[in-house]
């Protein structure tokens, strides 16, 4: 089906297909000086000392929690049966890598407002057993991380990032992505920046963003400089140091074609993001004082994924009656991210707890969506919007 105003669309032009042949030219398809280029222009843009580019922002949010299991230093090492707090509305592979190296899971409510957390609820849910908080910044809106690290100050706990959705966005002037030990990002084709698949993780700790390097490609040292801090010097023998695998690691390294071409989406970005915040200016116009709507409330200055609508409590307008609206208008829509995670049948595999209850969460599910923003006016797609 074809909608007037879809969720997304391609910010690439000639010269993104002009760098793809120019790879395509080469013959050199496998992670190389592209994908290093990339790292080191996202690194500056997002103001971060190390990124590291992989295959998807979810084979991100995986590399970000194992670096964890790997490091020596010991006040961020993991075990299993870590406690990470996290909020109940996000994507399915924030959750999953937790899942995955037996970590226990404790799912916070989310603010119906800024739809990330409830600081009040994230709040009683640290526990002396709460080893990481993991901040989900939604749809392109900032956690309030002066709140979080005053609730987390002086714990023995970790912040992380799954900024995947909100990349360009910023917190007190600092780039989301940038608060944690670790951040993460995606550059799936819907997300801010489009490498067809992709991801990014940054970080400030060396030692993390050499163990994030060796986990990326089989858990070897080949791209290990010479004296690293993951094992001993690196051997002159090239035989014998080309397979030496000192970590468990994977293959989810990127392709030249897909850093080739963020290469200029990253160029685009500051434009990109200037452009949805306009777009934003005047969604927030027409639907800030809606009876029986809610929009999101940004924090700090999203760079605003998408528009989320929520259905005002006690309105007489139901989510079949909004969507019916929507799909007259020839709008495309999804539920908020996943909606509240927890009535996924995956759960069961979990070692979880509910801290609390999730009301919020479970009132977006059921009375909330989201609409497209792109890096282009669409200043038609509003005049539709204001006659909901």
């Amino acid at each position: 089906m074809t909608f007037k105003y879809p969720l997304a669309t391609s910010s690439w032009d000639q010269k993104e297909i002009d760098a793809m042949h120019s790879v395509i030219e080469s013959g050199n398809f496998t992670m190389g000086e592209k994908v290093s280029l990339f790292e080191k222009e996202f690194s500056r843009y997002i103001g971060s000392q190390n990124a590291v580019m992989v295959n998807s922002g979810s084979s991100a949010n995986l590399l970000m929690i194992a670096a964890l299991f790997y490091t020596k230093n010991p006040k961020l090492k993991l075990k299993r049966g870590d406690e990470v707090v996290v909020p109940a509305v996000s994507w399915s592979t924030t959750y999953y890598p937790l899942y995955q190296y037996g970590l226990k899971i404790k799912f916070v409510d989310i603010d119906i407002g800024s739809l990330n957390y409830d600081l009040t609820q994230l709040e009683l849910a640290i526990s002396n057993k709460t080893r990481i908080v993991l901040a989900v910044n939604l749809l392109g809106n900032s956690n309030n991380f002066d709140s979080i690290n005053k609730i987390i100050k002086d714990k023995d706990i970790i912040l992380l990032e799954d900024n995947c959705e909100s990349m360009g966005a910023t917190f007190n002037d600092k780039k989301t992505g940038t608060f944690g030990v670790m951040g993460t990002f995606s550059s799936f084709y819907s997300h801010h920046i489009s490498t067809m698949e992709g991801g990014i993780i940054v970080t400030d700790d060396e030692e993390l963003n050499q163990i994030l390097i060796s986990l990326r490609s089989h858990g070897w040292t080949r791209e290990l400089p010479e004296k690293n801090l993951i094992c001993d010097d690196k051997s002159e023998d090239i035989l014998e140091e080309s397979f030496r695998f000192v970590l468990p690691g994977y293959n989810v390294r990127p392709l030249e074609l897909e850093a080739a071409v963020g290469i200029e989406q990253i160029k685009k970005l500051p434009m990109i993001i200037s452009e949805r915040r306009k777009n934003a200016k005047l969604f927030v116009d027409i639907l800030q004082n809606h009876p029986d709507l809610i929009i999101q409330k940004e924090i700090g200055k999203s760079s605003w994924f998408g528009f989320s609508i929520v259905i005002r409590q006690g309105s007489s307008l139901t989510r079949t009656q909004l969507v019916n609206k929507l799909t007259d208008l020839e709008f495309e829509f999804r539920p908020i991210v996943t909606g509240n995670f927890l009535k996924n049948e995956v759960v069961k595999y979990f070692d979880f707890e509910i801290s609390n209850n999730l009301k919020n969460a479970e009132y977006i599910d059921k009375n909330g969506l989201f609409l497209g923003n792109h890096h282009y006016s669409i200043k038609d797609a509003f005049k539709a919007l204001s006659t909901l």
